[in-house]
């Protein structure tokens, strides 16, 4: 775990640190399509990406789901440190995307660490931000762009997240994360297929 940290955080946290992250941690390896947090959870402990995508998604009164963002390796998600620091329910659904692997900080050294490691304070004040540029942006998307729009930008994100051009996904489950219906999807789907942008297959789609 020790070369993981140094790899992908060595450039953010200090030594002492990351000997100390290495010391507490625990390592945690899970499939793509695992629920790591769900709504109304309470949260032990605090994850950094090591390896793979998560995408965090909000439900509203009648269960269906809307996509947020996704974290990526580097990342950690701000919402889970708000549940953790003040024993909060979840109000969040933590789904891999792909195959992740996660170190789990204990929750008790969120708070003692913000004030020992300057490196940590900068972490999660980062994460704060960047993580709410990204709430904005996707509300910017729900209020000022049209699905088309956002169906580009959700395909765009998928093959930066993946690193695949290929998105294996239904068309209703694509309905669900952008909270619209399959039927629309299929249509705009169609759209950007015979405009060449990408190429529909069983269950899946390339991004040409």
């Amino acid at each position: 775990m020790l070369a993981d940290l140094q790899l992908h955080y060595g450039h953010i946290f200090e030594k002492k640190l990351i000997e100390e992250i290495n010391r507490v941690a625990t390592l945690k390896k899970v499939s793509s399509g695992t629920t790591l947090m769900d709504i109304g959870q309470y949260i032990k402990s605090m994850p950094l990406l090591i390896e793979g995508a998560i995408k965090i998604l909000r439900e509203d009164d009648d269960g269906d789901e809307l996509l947020l963002y996704f974290l990526e390796k580097g990342d950690t998600c701000a919402m889970t440190m708000t549940c953790c620091v003040g024993n909060h329910k979840s109000e969040i659904r933590a789904v891999t995307e792909l195959d992740t692997i996660l170190v789990m900080i204990p929750i008790e050294k969120m708070e003692e660490w913000t004030g020992k490691y300057k490196s940590w304070r900068q972490f999660v004040f980062d994460s704060y931000h960047n993580r709410l540029m990204e709430l904005l942006e996707t509300v910017d998307n729900i209020a000022f762009k049209k699905m088309d729009e956002r169906l580009l930008k959700y395909l765009q994100d998928k093959v930066a997240v993946t690193g695949s051009s290929q998105i294996k996904n239904t068309h209703q489950e694509i309905a669900y994360e952008l909270h619209t219906s399959r039927v629309v999807i299929s249509r705009l789907l169609k759209k950007l297929e015979q405009k060449g942008i990408i190429e529909l297959r069983r269950n899946s789609l390339n991004v040409l």
